[in-house]
């Protein structure tokens, strides 16, 4: 069997991390597994390209500019929402023409046009979906936040402000539809949340709708003990150490305010505890947050080399991700897979991830009190206990193994000619 998953991008970003990651768990499972991306970051040779060109780049720009113009020239939800507009035809690629399943996931900002994916859709081969957000089931979003629109039929939508190409997300919306309709792809939550919110969707009818998690090498990412590991990074011997992820503060999703709330309340609640603790921020805007917490911060740029990763997750006493809407993010399953505990909002996936009280905190949403007690809960719980839980979770739901040996039996089921 060849699988042939496509990607706008090989590295950057959670979705094509997870593809990535699938693609390595699929070849340890004995299927012929190969990535097709926009752009290419290194150069695995199981990983093609389509080439990259002056088009591709006028291309993502053309998008961008439409939807720049329709929301009267803000750049609010400017990368909230995809039209899907223009992209590139990927089923002419000897990848594409040599595959049994073709496997897409996040394939937005021109990757992609609705033309390509209809073309991809009904190419013959098999076709299954993974959701890392909601677009494919939505009109233009990438997250339908309070509005459910996506039920029955997505039109005037709130993240646009004016109708000067018409209505967007209707045009869109139908598109996918007539895509969608008498065709046979499996559609993929990558957690239960997201599963359940796709059935729901009127886009989904008629289609196979099942949930399967990311997966990790839980190998590369393994248990080694702290003190060794704050030696390698530099960090304090004698802290409680607080790991926070960002790419960008900015984005409300990631509800950087909560924490700050959250360690603020911590700081009046027991200021002799909080004299121990200090917080490790990774990520790009790890400078700028500096000012706003209420305690030390420890900057650590983006670290892209996994060891790295591994021994900066083994360091910390815990991660805490305030995220106010997430699918299933591949930092939590990272931590676990550590044994490291997390705390985070009931929300999306999350609580999927995080057993309570078990293997880290689940706070009640957009609740910066119960956020701190989750973190002083999780900070003076058991550790052994904790990190046992958090290692044993990873392995059992998020391993290689276990999610590959899901994928591949969705790729039979579906497959025309029975098993491959």
């Amino acid at each position: 069997m060849r699988v042939l998953i496509i990607n706008t991008s090989e590295r950057i970003g959670g979705a094509a991390i997870a593809a990535n990651r699938l693609m390595e768990a699929l070849k340890k499972n004995g299927v012929k597994a190969r990535m097709l991306v926009r752009d290419k970051q290194t150069d695995h040779l199981t990983v093609a390209s389509v080439g990259s060109n002056m088009m591709m780049s006028v291309k993502f720009v053309w998008e961008r500019t439409i939807i720049f113009i329709a929301n009267l020239f803000s750049r609010k939800n400017l990368f909230q929402v995809d039209i899907a507009n223009t992209g590139i035809n990927v089923t002419e690629h000897a990848e594409f023409k040599k595959a049994d399943v073709i496997h897409l996931h996040w394939v937005n900002q021109g990757f992609l046009s609705l033309n390509d994916i209809d073309r991809i859709v009904h190419s013959g081969k098999t076709v299954v979906i993974t959701l890392h957000d909601q677009w494919y089931f939505t009109g233009i979003c990438h997250y339908s936040s309070e509005c459910d629109k996506y039920k029955t039929l997505c039109e005037n939508c709130g993240m646009l402000n004016s109708r000067l190409f018409g209505d967007l997300a209707k045009q869109v919306f139908n598109r996918k539809l007539r895509i969608y309709e008498n065709s046979n792809i499996t559609f993929v939550g990558c957690s239960k949340w997201m599963t359940n919110l796709a059935e729901k969707s009127r886009l989904t009818e008629g289609n196979k709708v099942v949930s399967i998690p990311n997966a990790i090498n839980t190998e590369r990412f393994h248990q080694i003990g702290k003190a060794e590991a704050r030696e390698e990074m530099l960090l304090p011997l004698d802290k409680k150490l607080i790991l926070f992820g960002c790419q960008r503060i900015t984005d409300e999703r990631k509800g950087f305010k909560y924490l700050v709330d959250a360690l603020r309340i911590i700081k009046d609640r027991d200021v002799n505890f909080a004299e121990n603790i200090e917080i490790v921020v990774v990520g790009g805007d790890s400078d700028k947050i500096r000012n706003s917490m209420p305690f030390k911060v420890i900057p650590v740029s983006y670290v892209s080399d996994p060891k790295k990763m591994v021994a900066l997750y083994n360091a910390v006493d815990l991660y805490v991700t305030p995220s106010l809407q997430d699918n299933l993010p591949n930092t939590i399953v990272e931590s676990l897979a550590c044994g490291t505990p997390c705390v985070g909002f009931n929300v999306g996936g999350i609580p999927e991830m995080i057993d309570h009280k078990s293997n880290g905190y689940v706070a009640k949403y957009k609740d910066a009190n119960d956020l701190a007690t989750g973190i002083l809960w999780t900070l003076t719980a058991d550790s052994e206990k904790l990190s046992h839980n958090a290692r044993t979770k990873a392995i059992e739901t998020y391993s290689e193994d276990i999610v590959a040996k899901q994928y591949i039996r969705v790729y039979e089921n579906n497959h025309h000619h029975g098993n491959i």
